[in-house]
Order: C-alpha cells, then sequence, then structure tokens
C-alpha cells in the first residue's frame, strides 16, 4: 500500500485535511527543534514533509536524517528536497524495527501521521518502541503527531463521520487506491485515545509521555522522553 504512491498524494492530504496537516506538522517540528538537538530523526519520513520543515528551520550544524522503507516515497522526498534547495537532509530507505543507527545516536525523534500505522493493530507494536529507544540518548526527546480521540462526544462523532463520508470515499476516489484510504479511515477512527496511548508508550520504557491536544483531540502532538 505504501509503496503504490500516487504522484497526488501531498494534494490529496493537503485537501482532505483541509491543510490542518501542515499547522499540526509545524507544531512537532517546534516541538523537535526546542533545545537545540544535534541530531533529529525524521522516522517514517514519507514524503519528507517534517524532515523539510526540520531542516528549513534547524541552526546551521544540525543533522536531519529522515528514514522510511518506501523508495516511491523517498523518491518524491529527495525531489522536494531539491526543489525547495534544502540540501543536506540525509535521506536512508530503511526498516523501523532495524535502524541502522547505532545506540543513542539522536537526541530528538519525531514522527508525523505515521505512528498510528506502527501501533495500531501491529503485532510489532513493542518492536518498533524498543528501537526508538534504542536509537535515543538519555534524556532524549520522541515527538509525535497523530490523528487522537476528541473528548467531546458530538467532537468525535463529526470525526469519526468526517473519516468515513469524506476521507474514505474521496481519498480513494481521487487517489485510486481505495483501500489505503479506508485503512486510514478506520485505523483513525479505531485508534487509541489519549490516555490509552499514554499507557502503551509509557509500558515500552518511556519515563514520560505528554500529549497536547489539537481541535479537542482531533490530533495531538506527544512528547516523550527516554
Amino acid at each position: 500500500m505504501f509503496l503504490a504512491v500516487p504522484s497526488s498524494y501531498d494534494i490529496i492530504n493537503r485537501v482532505l485535511t483541509l491543510r490542518l496537516d501542515e499547522w499540526w506538522r509545524s507544531k512537532a517540528a517546534k516541538a523537535l527543534l526546542d533545545g537545540h538537538p544535534r541530531r533529529i530523526l525524521d522516522l517514517c519520513t514519507g514524503t519528507g514533509d517534517l524532515a523539510l520543515r526540520l531542516k528549513k528551520n534547524a541552526p546551521a550544524g544540525t543533522r536531519i536524517f529522515a528514514l522510511d522503507y518506501s523508495r516511491t516515497m523517498l523518491n518524491i522526498a529527495r525531489k522536494k528536497a531539491r526543489g525547495r534547495q534544502l540540501g543536506g537532509i540525509e535521506f536512508l530507505e530503511g526498516d523501523a524495527a532495524d535502524m541502522p543507527f547505532e545506540d543513542n545516536f539522536f537526541d530528538a525523534v519525531g514522527i508525523a501521521f505515521a505512528f498510528r500505522n506502527l501501533t495500531y493493530k501491529n503485532p510489532d507494536s513493542n518492536s518498533f518502541l524498543h528501537e526508538i529507544l534504542r536509537v535515543l540518548r538519555p534524556g532524549g526527546k520522541f515527538v509525535a503527531v497523530e490523528t487522537s480521540q476528541p473528548e467531546h462526544p458530538l467532537m468525535r462523532y463529526l470525526f469519526h463521520g468526517y473519516m468515513r463520508m469524506i476521507t474514505a470515499p474521496v481519498g480513494g476516489l481521487l487517489s485510486g487506491h481505495r483501500a489505503a484510504y479506508r485503512y486510514l479511515a478506520q485505523s483513525a477512527i479505531n485508534y487509541y485515545n489519549p490516555s490509552e496511548l499514554k499507557e502503551v508508550i509509557i509500558g515500552a520504557g518511556f519515563r514520560s509521555a505528554n500529549s497536547n491536544l489539537l481541535m479537542n483531540g482531533v490530533a495531538a502532538v506527544w512528547d516523550c522522553r527516554k
């Protein structure tokens, strides 16, 4: 599913989120850059939006790495970096459960709208979380921006309805990949609420996990520490 990426992938996502994904991603980038980390990883970078934002705003000398197993997405990310003249990002093809980095290598690891893929009904969830911990230095931060579950019943009803009636059918129609957008909608509808996800993160070994809810919980930025 993640290898069959249409050329209109980014545009479709902007349309479906009303460009809110850019605002939410900017919150994650700001959290990642706080404290001036020297090495940052954009995990499951996809088409590179978070890595590009980090490169644009990071102080000189900050090393930005971007890892994904989808060569198709990485090729799009590299092309975007060249087009925006944001050289120096170290794009790597690899497995999130077996990353090609030494222990304690990164000051910060970020992930934007892919944490759900690693943890939603995924039998390898703990392997991914333990690998993130391995590559983070002691005291390092893991920042995830991801969909969440609104606390207010009406907001939750509207969010779930939008995913079912807009995201799944419209995304499938525009992309030609109906199964991919059905998965996106169903995983978002059934994903953890903040207290459940905090339990998962702490249970994997993180020292702390704090969430900043956006739009009454439609999305959340997580700041987790090793």
